[in-house]
């Protein structure tokens, strides 16, 4: 099996599968809100929520944040565990008041502080934070999750036993692009890891296998 690199994963996957145009959502308030429901479920369950709360126009900041956690809890039933993540979605507005709800104001801020108080803020953590910072805001940094590191532990690239922080650290070291390169990556990732990586890879259907180590556990 030859040595393998993030920036060639990156090339063969964006050829084999093309332009991916993650993430969904219509405004920067819908994907920070996306990210939030989409904890521990598909994105699918997640659809369904954002249809509920935009047919009731609850996609608005100062409108959701007028709403109590029963009434959001009662929009977002399809994404699983609705009460706990209405009282984050309602955590998260609380944070935003601050910034009165402008994301102007969060885009003019330096990614580290922007970070650091994301994941101060209750019911948000790493995965979700940069999901909001690169989708959303427009912030450079790569977004980690179950797939990625599946996917480059059987490449070889990571051990499996890394954590959120040094996963992203080993991506941001080793991995050159901008911006739209890491929402593509990450975007190709979850296609790649939903559709053929599987936790029973598909590798007969693979455009890495010749570079993988096979399944993992």
């Amino acid at each position: 099996m030859d040595n393998i690199s993030i920036q060639r994963i990156y090339r063969i996957l964006f050829q084999y599968y093309g332009k991916q145009g993650w993430w969904p959502g219509e405004t920067e308030f819908e994907i920070s809100i996306g990210a939030i429901l989409t904890q521990s479920v598909s994105w699918r369950n997640v659809e369904i929520a954002i249809s509920n709360l935009k047919q009731k126009y609850f996609l608005i900041p100062e409108v959701l944040n007028s709403k109590g956690v029963e009434e959001i809890a009662s929009l977002i039933k399809s994404t699983g565990y609705f009460n706990q993540k209405a009282k984050k979605v309602k955590n998260f507005l609380e944070w935003f008041l601050k910034y009165d709800f402008s994301f102007d104001i969060l885009k003019g801020m330096d990614t580290k502080t922007l970070r650091e108080e994301l994941l101060l803020i209750n019911g948000i953590g790493p995965e979700t934070a940069d999901s909001i910072l690169l989708y959303a805001l427009s912030k450079k940094t790569f977004v980690i999750d179950a797939y990625t590191k599946r996917i480059f532990t059987r490449v070889g690239i990571l051990s499996g036993k890394e954590n959120y922080t040094q996963m992203q650290k080993i991506f941001h070291n080793r991995f050159k692009g901008g911006i739209q390169d890491y929402n593509e990556y990450h975007a190709l990732i979850v296609k790649h890891g939903k559709d053929v990586c599987k936790k029973k890879p598909l590798c007969d259907g693979c455009c890495i296998a010749e570079n993988c180590n096979g399944v993992m556990e």
